[in-house]
């Protein structure tokens, strides 16, 4: 008798406690649906917008797209800031009204077990209802830089070249790597950092351009026999205020070392090298220091491709065995350049000679910058570690200019005065070189150079 009764009195608790749960249910899911609400613990982008109105929801997110088009990003190629987007000339934004109307079918989706569950366990408190949304953006922007940014940071590998006939490399040409923007890892890139933007209170945010490198399929150590394999030293002068006639001459004088090979252990004489210099090879007169005086002499200009040999020699580190410094301090040589990094060459007894005291032959190759009136020698072999250490060069015993000097000259006319050589100062001037290789020096030397003060040179005219 008594179990029944405790039977009655539990199945009413239960009764009475169901009943209040359904008339609770009814009630709020009355309330939810007259009112048009989310249901309870519907969550957006890990936001609480349980019962909330479609006006609070689209206002919420439309706030944010303020803040998103007053944010900025920003792509970099290595530490250079190429290109910037405003979230407003991208679009950045969340589609509000899309976000409320798939949230809206938490609880009334059209599948009916569904639609009952979700009821239940959001109203209950049951289960939480995660839904994440991505903002969207205009891509074309984006897509316009890129093909940009390709053309002017893509390259194809080269591969190497080397021709060798006669003594003499013919063809020439070091590999060189090439490069291409992994586009897939840049839209990834992408998309992570505008998730960021969405999260992140800051304004400012950054990727950077993914390049990858392109391996050449032919490397110049693979395909020549003289063990050459990368560059090992550039020397550079620049020519500006050149007559044309000099000009002429530099390139005709440069154009003999293109494709030199230096042996190893043997010395290379400039003179022996560039042969005869007279108008029968070539040359054009241009203006020459003779006998203490400037004269139009043929292959005017070539120290100035001895001193750009020089110059290369000394930042490949090889020892040089013979060089003379000019008379007095040439401009063209200072242009670029401290005063003391000079080598003149007068056959048959001013030579420049320099030694390949390395394992593999040296390769000269010479280019002219026509544009900006620049002469480079560029030297191919094998490093070896060595490393080079040249000193600033040191001045002193400075000496003003000598009073102008003024030469007749017959082939101008009587009242004519022209100036062919400008002021210099004398000066004493010494640098030193050395080079060291697995910890002992290989080669060590004092470069010295006595400058004449040198006047004004001007030629008056004598002809009738």
């Amino acid at each position: 008798m008594i179990a029944k009764k405790i039977f009655v009195i539990i199945s009413l608790f239960l009764f009475l406690f169901f009943s209040q749960k359904v008339v609770f249910f009814i009630k709020k899911e009355k309330e939810i649906n007259l009112k048009k609400k989310l249901y309870p613990n519907t969550f957006i982008n890990q936001i609480n917008c349980g019962e909330k109105k479609e006006k609070e929801v689209v206002n919420f997110f439309e706030e944010k797209n303020k803040k998103l088009k007053e944010k900025t990003l920003k792509i970099f190629y290595q530490n250079e800031n190429i290109a910037t987007f405003s979230g407003l000339v991208i679009n950045l934004h969340f589609d509000s009204q899309g976000i409320w109307q798939r949230a809206f079918l938490v609880g009334r989706t059209s599948h009916l077990p569904s639609r009952i569950f979700q009821k239940i366990t959001t109203i209950f408190n049951l289960k939480r209802f995660e839904i994440e949304f991505q903002p969207s953006f205009d891509y074309q922007p984006i897509s316009d830089f890129l093909k940009i940014a390709k053309e002017r940071y893509e390259k194809p590998a080269k591969n190497a070249l080397f021709k060798f006939e006669n003594g003499r490399v013919l063809s020439f040409a070091k590999e060189e790597w090439g490069q291409k923007i992994n586009e897939e890892k840049f839209l990834f890139y992408l998309n992570q950092t505008i998730q960021k933007m969405t999260t992140e209170q800051k304004k400012d945010f950054f990727i950077y351009l993914p390049v990858e490198k392109i391996e050449p399929e032919i490397k110049l150590s693979e395909i020549n026999k003289f063990g050459i394999k990368e560059e090992i030293g550039v020397g550079q002068s620049d020519f500006t205020g050149s007559i044309s006639s000099r000009i002429h001459n530099i390139i005709l004088a440069a154009s003999k070392f293109n494709g030199i090979l230096i042996p190893p252990g043997k010395v290379l004489s400039f003179n022996e090298t560039v042969g005869d210099i007279s108008s029968l090879s070539g040359y054009q007169p241009a203006y020459i220091i003779k006998d203490g005086k400037t004269i139009l002499g043929d292959g005017g200009g070539v120290c100035q491709v001895s001193t750009t040999l020089f110059r290369a020699a000394l930042n490949a580190g090889l020892p040089i065995i013979e060089r003379h410094p000019h008379a007095y301090r040439v401009s063209y040589y200072e242009n670029d350049s401290p005063a003391g990094l000079d080598a003149t060459v007068f056959a048959p007894f001013v030579d420049l000679k320099i030694k390949n005291d390395t394992k593999a032959h040296v390769l000269i190759q010479t280019k002219i910058d026509k544009e900006n009136n620049l002469l480079f020698f560029y030297l191919f072999g094998k490093k070896d570690g060595r490393q080079i250490e040249i000193e600033k060069p040191k001045i002193w015993d400075i000496v003003p200019p000598l009073p102008p000097k003024y030469q007749d000259d017959p082939t101008l006319k009587k009242g004519v005065i022209k100036q062919i050589d400008f002021p210099s100062w004398g000066a004493k001037v010494n640098f030193h070189y050395k080079v060291v290789k697995n910890g002992k020096i290989i080669f060590e030397k004092d470069f010295f150079s006595h400058y004449h003060p040198w006047p004004a040179v001007f030629l008056v005219g004598t002809a009738e």
